[in-house]
């Protein structure tokens, strides 16, 4: 288990009037066990779920195909497991929760994981419970990360990073967007990340369009590459995006891309904790909105245990920035009018002494050749 995290989820629960609390989806299972259980994700009802008593031991609940390694893996007072095809996953449970002596009380539950019939079932089985909705709580308690997830996300932004900069190093005009997936695939799996999510390889025309996967598109002399991908470990994703040309660029793209990176280095020099995410939007926007490009509706976003989290940098959002939250912060746009797409993405944490760029292998302050 992430001791870190339980120490910090028992201490923020003594502030809660709950007596214990209840965690089921893939990611908040993650965060407080540590790792992910494989089928969870893929199939939402082979549920799995941490239990943590406000101020005693967690214990965990598992599909049974999966007990070796949830034994293996976790650290929890009890393990209970349940089959697909015999049991009820939640009246074991239920079963679980009077063991731990929490049938009675409140408990915080993610109501918005649950299937409705599932958490109906749950509610039938626990008719001393007082279940209240934990969903908001718990984002709030991942927004500022500990110093195991800092050091993790940060290995994970190097390895995107250096895994985009060597599939664009490996292919020529004449190759096509397949064989950049294929490097890209490589260079993360070789660099250590257990898996990754949301590849994108979007090339000429195609860079126009947002979360693309790759296909046989042919590279061809002057083509604007945008390749972004996700690595992921233990549950975490770190995202990074780097923008190339094939050959020699559009003369537009040098001078459009010359503004993005004027504003990366706008949003790396006004993060830092105690401003709200409201003044950095304004901050970015007072400088880049002169610029003459059109801007997303965010500029940044809180990313860990999902792709993208609160808090957000846009003009709809205003949270103080804290020390320890990471962001993925990414100027971008995607019709410049000249048939490519630009999108300059990095990963960033908030330190003491200002923003912390985490993703620093490729610095793409010129656009990256590929040939």
């Amino acid at each position: 288990m992430r001791e870190q995290v339980i120490v910090r989820l028992q201490a923020a629960l003594q502030q809660q009037d709950w007596d214990g609390l209840v965690v089921s989806s893939p990611e908040n299972f993650a965060y407080a066990a540590g790792f992910v259980v494989p089928s969870q994700p893929l199939m939402r009802w082979r549920h799995a779920a941490m239990v943590m008593p406000a101020g005693g031991d967690p214990a965990v609940m598992c599909i049974g195909v999966e007990e070796a390694m949830v034994r293996q893996r976790t650290a929890a007072s009890e393990v209970a497991v349940w089959d697909e095809f015999d049991d009820d996953p939640m009246a074991c449970l239920a079963g679980l929760l009077e063991r731990l002596g929490l049938h009675r009380g409140r408990l915080g539950v993610e109501l918005g994981y649950l299937p409705a019939a599932d958490f109906e079932r749950l509610r039938q089985a626990t008719p001393g419970v007082e279940w209240v909705a934990a969903d908001r709580w718990l984002s709030r308690q991942r927004q500022v990360k500990t110093p195991a997830e800092l050091e993790l996300l940060a290995r994970l932004s190097r390895i995107s990073d250096a895994s985009i900069g060597g599939a664009l190093a490996a292919v020529n005009a004449g190759d096509t967007e397949m064989e950049i997936a294929a490097a890209l695939t490589d260079g993360i799996y070789r660099g250590g990340a257990e898996d990754f999510k949301l590849m994108i390889v979007a090339t000429g025309p195609r860079s126009q369009l947002a979360n693309v996967g790759p296909t046989g598109r042919v590279l061809q002399d002057g083509d604007v590459c945008r390749v972004e991908i996700f690595a992921v470990a233990e549950g975490y994703h770190a995202g990074v995006c780097r923008t190339a040309a094939v050959g020699s660029p559009p003369k537009a793209a040098v001078e459009i891309w010359a503004k993005l990176v004027e504003c990366r280095d706008v949003l790396l020099e006004v993060i830092r904790p105690g401003v709200s995410s409201r003044w950095v939007w304004d901050r970015f926007e007072a400088v880049c909105g002169p610029l003459g490009l059109p801007l997303f509706s965010f500029v940044g976003h809180g990313i860990g245990l999902s792709l993208h989290e609160p808090p957000y940098i846009s003009p709809r959002h205003d949270q103080v920035l804290e020390e320890g939250m990471v962001f993925g912060v990414e100027p971008l746009i995607y019709n410049t009018g000249r048939g490519f797409g630009l999108q300059l993405k990095d990963m960033v944490e908030v330190t003491f002494h200002g923003a912390r760029l985490l993703s620093d292998v490729n610095a793409n302050r010129g656009l990256i050749t590929v040939g």
